[in-house]
């Protein structure tokens, strides 16, 4: 028997047919915990799994875009989806079309998570709420132009206080598009800066009808606003985002509007209580100041006011002596030592120390002079001592009694008969002339052994 064997795409096509026609996979409701969970930027890939199984999960953007809360690692979830295979690698997975968390709701898992995440941040901060002003002009509202919310502020306002203006900023209250309309009208509000209060508001409905003052960018808007504003959305028991960022909550919008304006009546009265407590309290002011006036009035200083100044002129008096005492003293200081410095320059002229140091050259010229003198005659006496010393010693003088000098012919001394041999010439210097002699004997003398013929 012949078999015919399929690839393995044609294989996982087919089961892919399978699973997408039975009808039970169409649509499954799953609950179990996620797992592998990664945000992405775009689709979003994990897992599904309870004790003891688990299955891949798939959910294309534009469904994920739809979930209001953030999923978590391990966080029970419903999940509404169709069963079907990759064929590329032949697992089977679901595709989540929609999810929400087990026993809580989708939207009330999405508010807390904000909440959470503002409250870290700050934007709940009493110290940054704003205080109302207690005497508006213009009052900025935004809400539905065809609820009863406008209405209901602007009546309160106008039995309160008919002069103060309010002003709609239409936006829609529900709805996909309602967060961004109010964010803008929140911030075309800010632009325009003529306004004094902002009220931000609507009825009561579903957490889903009053979503949109739960939404980030409206709690973000309100934050940066720098009009206070006065947060009505929904009953007295319905708490929003909105609410919590706000500068002041209203639980309806009546109430809106009487903590937005004073009452003119209770105004006018306070201004009459201020009014009769101002004259009351510059009366007493003008009777304490009238009774110091009389006080001083009745002092000596006014009685005669001529006794003010004698103690100045008395001051006056003896600062002057002492002034002149030490201007003199001053003076008599100065000249002394004038005549001090007059006194030195003198001493010190230069016409004075020239003739003393001529004087002082005189002296030392005449020891100079006195001291060469007797410095020439003690080397003249020396002279003449030396001279006779040297005329005592003076080979011609030794020579005139009777000595003589003998020289060989290289002209060198003879002192002894060893430094000539007969028959060389000398010659004899005597005292009064030379003589050349030939030498024809040597006779040592006695005790000489070294005698030559």
């Amino acid at each position: 028997m012949q078999h015919e064997y399929l690839t393995v795409t044609a294989l996982n096509q087919y089961i892919k047919r399978k699973f997408e026609r039975d009808p039970y996979l169409k649509r499954v409701y799953l609950t179990g915990e996620i797992s592998n969970w990664r945000k992405r930027p775009g689709h979003q890939y994990f897992s599904v799994k309870d004790d003891q199984s688990v299955i891949s999960a798939v959910m294309w953007k534009g469904q994920f875009a739809k979930v209001k809360f953030a999923p978590e690692e391990g966080m029970k979830v419903l999940i509404t989806g169709r069963i079907s295979t990759f064929p590329r690698s032949g697992q089977y997975q679901i595709y989540v079309e929609g999810m929400e968390p087990d026993g809580v709701g989708n939207l009330y898992v999405a508010y807390e998570q904000l909440k959470q995440k503002l409250y870290q941040e700050g934007l709940f901060a009493p110290e940054h709420k704003q205080p109302l002003p207690q005497y508006p002009q213009r009052i900025a509202v935004v809400t539905s132009q065809s609820g009863a919310v406008i209405r209901d502020i602007i009546d309160a306002v106008r039995k309160r206080d008919p002069k103060i203006q309010v002003v709609l900023f239409p936006a829609a209250v529900q709805g996909e598009n309602a967060a961004g309309e109010i964010v803008a009208q929140i911030e075309r509000v800010n632009q325009l800066g003529n306004f004094d209060t902002l009220i931000i508001g609507r009825g009561g409905g579903s957490i889903e009808d009053l979503w949109p003052f739960n939404e980030e960018s409206v709690a973000r808007a309100i934050y940066a606003s720098q009009v206070p504003i006065i947060s009505s959305v929904g009953h007295q028991t319905d708490n929003t985002i909105a609410d919590l960022v706000a500068d002041v909550r209203a639980s309806t919008p009546t109430q809106a509007g009487v903590l937005a304006s004073p009452v003119l009546s209770d105004v006018l009265a306070q201004l009459q209580t201020w009014q009769a407590t101002l004259g009351t309290s510059m009366n007493h002011i003008l009777q304490l100041q009238q009774q110091r006036l009389d006080q001083l009035r009745q002092t000596y200083v006014f009685q005669q006011p001529q006794r003010l100044y004698e103690t100045y002129i008395q001051q006056r008096d003896q600062l002057t002596e002492r002034l002149q005492q030490e201007m003199q003293r001053i003076v008599t200081e100065q000249q002394n030592r004038l005549a001090l410095a007059s006194s030195n320059l003198t001493a010190n002229s230069p016409h004075n120390l020239i003739q003393q140091e001529r004087r002082e050259l005189n002296y030392q010229r005449q020891n100079l002079e006195q001291a060469m003198t007797a410095q020439l005659q003690q080397q003249q006496e020396q002279l003449r001592a030396n001279v006779s010393a040297l005329d005592h010693l003076s080979p011609l003088k030794i020579m005139s009694r009777g000595y003589s000098l003998v020289h060989n012919q290289q002209q060198q001394l003879i002192k002894s008969v060893q430094q000539v041999q007969p028959g060389e010439q000398v010659t004899i210097a005597f005292s009064d002339g030379n003589a050349t002699a030939d030498i024809t004997k040597i006779q040592p003398a006695k005790g000489d052994h070294h005698a030559n013929q």
